[in-house]
């Protein structure tokens, strides 16, 4: 002290400044420097990346490992909370401990899951642990512990990623020696970015004439060759996870176009002559159909008309109402039989013979 003080009384003599303004720039130093000292007694001594990538699901915990000062002898009270990304805005408050009691300073969904990393905080570890995270938990943390005079804080930003999903392989265009085909990889799930790459199962490298979108997941051909036939694997990945899928890529030689067309004109041909012959069976079956109803109907016209009525008298109308004899209905009946005769088919007029009634007998002759 003394020294400093005789450098800075050669520097007053050759400023031409009274040697009182400098002891009273060298007590206010020294006092400010104890000072300093003083309130950095508590000390957050956790190390580690100031950004933590971590995927849906998992767990972690968030370091604050602290030491005190000797000095420091308040209260001991540590505080995390989630700072605000609007400056103007208070941080919101997770846990605390002060007295030997946690405090949960919020009842939602993100405070379930965390908690203390130890039972007791006040032996020197103040860590937070999360059991299972989510894309909620994304925020950046504040772990303040203070124990006065002594106070120190440390801040980490945690991102919550979704992993991919197990991506879809599939080939658009035709796989014909010649043609333009590409090769598609896409993920439904998962948080951006999202790299794409295209590489052979096999150890053979994808020939240069092939260009691969690492953004959308596109391996083009332009021009497809047996070369570049084989097994194909995408991978898709982000800063938490990594997935892949499997596609068999063929290369088929065009077929010929003579072939083709000749075989088009011939069953064209073919199709048109089973119509043709489709059309007229039809046609035949209809024919005599109608061919049939016509013969009928004059089959029809042709016969006989039905003979006409004859009259009745009364008498033989009450010697037909009486019942005949018992044992003669053979004899009636034949004469029936005599009297009733057909027509033919010249169509000669009928003569009709009046019937007779027997008294004596009971029924007519």
């Amino acid at each position: 002290m003394t020294t400093l003080r005789q450098s800075y009384l050669r520097s007053a003599s050759s400023l031409c400044c009274p040697s009182w303004f400098f002891d009273f720039l060298l007590c206010t130093a020294t006092l400010l420097s104890s000072d300093l000292r003083y309130t950095q007694g508590m000390q957050v001594v956790s190390t580690g990346p100031q950004t933590i990538r971590k995927a849906e699901g998992e767990n972690i915990t968030l370091g604050c490992s602290y030491t005190p000062s000797p000095s420091d002898t308040g209260e001991l009270d540590i505080e995390w909370s989630v700072i605000s990304p609007d400056t103007t805005q208070k941080d919101q408050m997770l846990l605390s401990y002060t007295k030997g009691t946690v405090y949960i300073h919020e009842n939602n969904a993100l405070t379930k899951e965390l908690s203390f990393a130890t039972r007791d905080p006040s032996m020197g570890d103040a860590s937070l642990s999360v059991a299972v995270l989510s894309l909620a938990h994304s925020a950046t943390y504040k772990c303040k512990v203070k124990k006065s005079p002594g106070v120190d804080m440390r801040k980490v930003s945690l991102v919550v990623m979704a992993k991919p999903s197990i991506p879809k392989c599939r080939v658009e265009g035709e796989e014909l020696v010649g043609k333009p085909v590409s090769l598609h990889c896409n993920s439904a799930k998962g948080s951006a970015p999202l790299k794409y790459m295209w590489r052979r199962e096999s150890a053979d490298p994808i020939p240069a004439t092939a260009t691969q979108d690492s953004v959308t997941g596109e391996l083009r051909i332009s021009n497809h060759s047996r070369s570049f036939a084989g097994i194909y694997l995408c991978e898709v990945n982000n800063a938490v996870g990594t997935e892949h899928c499997r596609i068999n890529l063929k290369a088929v030689s065009a077929p010929n176009r003579a072939a083709v067309i000749v075989g088009t004109v011939v069953g064209s041909l073919l199709l048109i002559f089973i119509l043709l012959v489709f059309i007229g069976v039809l046609y035949w079956k209809f024919s005599s159909r109608h061919r049939y109803e016509k013969e009928f109907s004059n089959e029809i016209r042709e016969d006989a008309p039905p003979p006409e009525s004859r009259p009745v008298s009364r008498r033989t109308t009450r010697s037909t109402s009486q019942p005949p004899p018992y044992g003669r209905t053979e004899v009636s009946s034949s004469s029936e039989q005599h009297t009733r005769t057909p027509y033919s088919n010249s169509h000669t007029p009928v003569k009709y013979t009046p019937f007779e009634y027997d008294g004596k007998c009971g029924y007519a002759v």
